[in-house]
């Protein structure tokens, strides 16, 4: 899977809740907390970590974080499963008792769900005082998973081309920034903006951009009912109207279908392409593939979505995948020590470039432009994220898959026939229409 892996978390997984189908887990569980132990030298026991970072288990990456680990809990031996496809076999593991220790929540199981698979690690009061987006797991005052990791959203550019192209600020409305794809496309030979069409996934990056228009934290609950979501002046009808013009207006690649994400990055870093839009997590992977270019990783910059408020920019900070001890662990303990190191002291977060779950951590270097220019960042609540999945779901929709994106650029590029106002008045139909009956 490599390190396309990390693109496959939080907010495109994790916030896709469909029911497990046939999922009893072989009994009820027993409710235990997986409370954090005091002292790590009563705790033991052997526990196994799930895990859809293929790369990091095959690199020894992990095995080395187990050792930093074991420095603090000598007792404790901890394994890793890498899994390729993480939520299609986790999903099937999860019809019996035997999915590890430590687990990212599937986005397959409804939240509504969590007590029956997941130990409770706290309450929300103690849970939302130490990290971020505790409300994402939260059932009845109990809070189920802690964040690997928090990302923001934005365009990861190539600093060289957009200067090349005459643009050394940040286009401040939609219009700015076509303005500058235009330049790119006439002052240079690359492709101003990347899709990544092929591959789907980057396509849903373009949801975690809901909030950020307005600078809203309530964005995502505010999709909780019969409202339109993609209406004139909606934050999805100015996110998605930015992806449709972009197409419509020739300044994407040529052929859609023949994207590839592993070349993409390449792409990017040599200046073939210039912009693309994903989350903070992707900066380190750029960089990468700058260093192995042979050009300078200083080439790569982020931009926020390209709308202010009160004449600031804002980016909402969304969750990566939850971590969660199983209800069926015999170990729980062992597994809870694990998520709060790993968490709290690996500096997992900081070699990432991704934003800590810890409240206290500052912003990683990754984001420091962001820091520098004022950026308003937000986590954006997930109170209702139940509820919205269950109306998108029953719409049959797709916030959290490519399919409806990828209609969109083919009505953009003309593969699909309609106008992009019809194109809005069939989701909001649809969206509406679930509400009426979603959850009742």
């Amino acid at each position: 899977m490599g390190k396309k892996s990390m693109a496959l978390t939080g907010a495109l997984l994790t916030a896709a809740m469909l029911t497990v189908a046939g999922c009893g887990g072989g009994g009820g569980a027993d409710g235990e907390t997986a409370a954090s132990p005091a002292d790590p030298n009563e705790v033991s026991g052997r526990i196994k970590v799930l895990t859809q970072r293929t790369d990091l288990v095959q690199k020894g990456v992990m095995a080395k974080y187990a050792a930093e680990f074991n420095k603090v809990y000598p007792k404790v031996k901890v394994s890793f499963d890498g899994i390729t496809d993480y939520e299609g076999e986790v999903k099937i593991r999860m019809n019996a008792k035997s999915y590890g220790d430590v687990l990212f929540i599937p986005g397959a199981v409804a939240k509504n769900d969590y007590p029956k698979f997941f130990a409770p690690l706290g309450t929300t009061a103690e849970l939302s005082s130490k990290y971020r987006f505790s409300d994402k797991t939260e059932v009845d005052g109990k809070v189920y998973g802690v964040a690997q990791f928090g990302t923001a959203n934005g365009f990861v550019y190539n600093k060289a081309l957009w200067r090349k192209a005459g643009i050394t600020a940040w286009p401040k409305t939609p219009q700015e920034f076509l303005a500058g794809l235009k330049a790119i496309k006439e002052k240079t030979s690359a492709t101003p903006y990347y899709t990544n069409f092929k591959d789907g996934w980057p396509l849903v990056q373009w949801t975690a951009n809901n909030g950020s228009v307005g600078c809203d934290a309530q964005a995502g609950n505010a999709l909780a009912g019969p409202v339109s979501p993609w209406k004139a002046g909606g934050e999805l009808h100015t996110v998605d109207s930015l992806l449709h013009d972009i197409v419509k207006q020739g300044l994407s690649e040529k052929d859609p279908t023949t994207t590839n994400w592993e070349t993409s990055k390449a792409l990017l870093a040599e200046g073939r392409i210039a912009t693309m839009m994903l989350g903070s997590w992707s900066i380190t992977q750029m960089q990468g593939a700058a260093k192995e270019a042979g050009v300078s990783p200083d080439d790569i910059g982020f931009m926020p979505f390209p709308v202010q408020k009160d004449g600031k920019f804002c980016a909402a900070v969304v969750s990566d995948y939850q971590q969660a001890v199983s209800a069926y662990s015999e170990n729980k303990a062992a597994a809870r020590a694990w998520i709060d190191w790993f968490t709290e002291k690996s500096g997992y977060s900081a070699t990432e470039g991704v934003v800590s779950a810890v409240k206290a951590a500052p912003m990683p270097a990754t984001l420091k432009d962001f820091v520098d220019n004022d950026v308003t960042f937000f986590d954006r609540s997930e109170a209702k994220t139940a509820a919205v999945n269950d109306i998108d779901d029953a719409a049959e929709i797709g916030l959290n898959k490519p399919d409806y994106r990828q209609k969109l650029i083919d009505t953009a590029r003309g593969a699909e026939k309609g106008s992009l106002d019809d194109f809005f008045a069939g989701l909001n139909k649809r969206w509406d229409e679930a509400a009426k009956t979603a959850g009742s």
